[in-house]
């Protein structure tokens, strides 16, 4: 069985555009995550979005999408090449959906303490 799943990292942004350096980390991240899924055979970067929280528009946000094999191992892996490549891993938040549904988000992971809900 070949399951597959949604991956989103989020980062915080100030305002819809992004600043220079959240374009920065934009690129960076991407081609991270594009070299480690691929050379551990997990998955793929899908794409990106920056702007408005979903949930609430007065937040904005960089979504960073995936798509992966081992939800664990591709969480483990992210957290992993993130915080060691120094990318901002201190305010990330890692969340899955099972591929071709259309429910909702399931938050994996949190940087900061407390958090328990996911929005895009």
């Amino acid at each position: 069985m070949n399951e597959k799943y949604w991956l989103v990292v989020q980062y915080p942004l100030k305002s819809a555009q992004g600043s220079k350096r959240d374009h920065w980390l934009k690129e960076k991240v991407i081609e991270y995550l594009e070299t480690v899924l691929t050379q551990a055979e997990l998955g793929e970067v899908d794409g990106c979005d920056l702007g408005s929280r979903v949930a609430d528009p007065k937040e904005y946000v960089m979504n960073i999408f995936c798509v992966v094999t081992d939800e664990d191992r591709s969480i483990a892996l992210i957290k992993k090449v993130l915080r060691e490549s120094r990318l901002d891993y201190t305010r990330i938040q890692i969340a899955t959906m099972p591929y071709g549904t259309e429910g909702s988000y399931t938050l994996k992971y949190a940087s900061k303490k407390g958090v328990t809900e996911f929005s895009l």
